[in-house]
């Protein structure tokens, strides 16, 4: 009985009140529910007792953000934890932040990167750019960019060279990095590849990145100076140093459509026509070109694709 009076005189209340910050009665938490009825034992029932100091719980909706900010990069993060931190996708910041847009294993403590409040796309408006342009370019419906609130749009809908507008849901292609390796004649004696693969690096495997939409390949995390070796068979097309975030880098043709990237190498052991056999050592892990801590980062492309290396690995 004393309990029906109870939700009674909480519901009265809450209708008086009207407020949209003071929870529900079934909003309250299995302790503060208890906290409120309390308990008392009466032979073998149990009755309840009016507390008559009830603790109610605010429940208050996070409000979306709605400001573009920047996030200092701390120790340890990685764009997956930054994303789901601020709720919105990885691709969101790999697309406001150029750099690592271009570079997907570069995330250095420190580094000032671009927060959009929704995912989607954050564009620089150039020469000739119009809604309508932008609208197919980025794969949305023309409104998603007027009606977009801190866009501040207004009929005409003109825009200027240098404006920032965000594109909510907008998406960009996948470009691969294109590197101009050999492409002369096959070396006489060059080892074919067997389409079998193994793993570039011996022992305990750490991976620090998987592959996804803007990072095709594997980073296996090991210490600087680990031997990496061919995954198969073939002939060097590739092996230096490569100024589009690589650093040192060693690109094996396997003669079946298959090349195999190894990237941010320490030292490289092999030279452009030596001819490899799966499983020989072809260089040393670490740390060279846009990346951030030692590790490996290595590819697979089937006829100038990239596929994910871990459908192809034992």
């Amino acid at each position: 009985m004393a309990a029906g009076l109870f939700l009674f005189l909480a519901l009265t209340q809450l209708s008086r009140t009207g407020s949209p910050e003071v929870a529900h009665f079934s909003e309250l938490s299995p302790s503060s529910l208890a906290a409120t009825l309390n308990p008392v034992a009466k032979g073998s029932s149990r009755e309840f007792s009016l507390n008559p100091n009830p603790v109610f719980h605010t429940v208050i909706q996070e409000k979306p953000r709605d400001s573009v900010i920047t996030y200092t990069v701390q120790a340890g993060d990685t764009v997956f934890d930054i994303a789901k931190r601020f709720g919105i996708t990885p691709e969101t910041i790999m697309w406001s932040n150029p750099d690592l847009e271009d570079n997907p294993d570069w995330l250095p403590v420190g580094m000032e990167i671009v927060i959009l409040p929704v995912s989607g796309v954050y564009h620089t408006v150039k020469a000739g750019d119009t809604v309508e342009k932008l609208a197919k370019e980025y794969k949305v419906d023309p409104s998603a960019i007027i009606n977009y609130p801190l866009n501040n749009l207004k009929p005409p809908y003109e825009l200027t060279p240098g404006q920032k507008l965000i594109i909510p849901g907008g998406e960009k292609p996948y470009k691969p990095k294109i590197v101009r390796h050999y492409t002369g004649p096959i070396p006489p004696g060059a080892a074919k590849g067997t389409g079998r693969f193994s793993w570039p690096i011996d022992g305990a495997l750490y991976i620090t990145q998987y592959y996804w939409r803007l990072h095709r390949a594997i980073d296996l995390g090991v210490p600087e100076g680990t031997p990496v070796y061919a995954a198969d068979s073939g002939f060097v097309v590739y092996a230096g140093w490569n100024d589009q975030g690589y650093g040192k880098l060693v690109v094996i043709d396997h003669r079946n459509g298959f090349m195999t990237y190894y990237a941010h190498l320490s030292v490289v052991k092999v030279d452009v026509g030596m001819s490899v056999h799966k499983g020989q050592i072809i260089g040393l892990s670490g740390n060279t070109g846009k990346s951030t801590g030692p590790h490996l980062h290595f590819e697979i492309r089937l006829n100038g694709v990239p596929r994910n290396p871990l459908g192809f690995l034992p």
